[in-house]
């Protein structure tokens, strides 16, 4: 979401991207902003939807509770990966200009750095730097402690081992989300 904001050019995206270069999080009133903005999209409506690193914070969940309101979020997964691995996998990651693909120096596209998807050029992020990637997890680590244990109280929270193959941990996540519907 934040990318498609920084993309369009709209000051909530260029506020975004100032924070995102810098290693810093995205001020709650612009990621909220931004997660208002897309949730009230048909599709989210109706087909659900899954966040990616939101909320980071007690006042950014209080906030999508109140966006939800009468409904509420089902479940949060606490995707559990050591700090060094979570380094390693950011700073090797590598992205494509044009369509977003996800690659990494342990697995890039096909030829020269160009997108296989779109032919796109194929780079490291900005905010993909040891430096910047070490700021952000200090700051994700210092503000999710009580994140964790507000959704913990509420019994929305599944903790999910994040080492291991794709497949392995896709497998862990899919169990996680048929044990909260089955409990439904």
């Amino acid at each position: 979401m934040f990318r498609v904001a920084v993309r369009s050019g709209s000051e909530a995206g260029q506020r975004a991207k100032k924070a995102m270069d810098s290693g810093e999080l995205v001020p709650d009133d612009v990621v909220i902003g931004v997660v208002r903005e897309r949730l009230s999209q048909d599709d989210a409506g109706a087909r659900g939807f899954i966040l990616e690193g939101f909320p980071r914070n007690v006042a950014q969940a209080e906030a999508l509770d109140d966006l939800l309101s009468p409904h509420r979020v089902d479940l949060v997964i606490s995707l559990d990966v050591p700090t060094g691995m979570v380094l390693k996998r950011l700073t090797n990651r590598r992205v494509c200009e044009e369509c977003g693909t996800n690659y990494s120096t342990d697995r890039p596209p096909l030829s020269d750095w160009s997108c296989d998807f779109c032919g796109g050029k194929v780079i490291q992020r900005d905010d993909d730097t040891e430096a910047a990637i070490t700021r952000r997890l200090a700051l994700y680590e210092e503000q999710t402690a009580p994140l964790i244990a507000w959704y913990l109280a509420t019994d929305r929270l599944a903790s999910v081992d994040g080492i291991g193959a794709p497949d392995t941990v896709t497998g862990r996540l899919l169990r996680a989300i048929d044990n909260r519907l089955a409990r439904r």
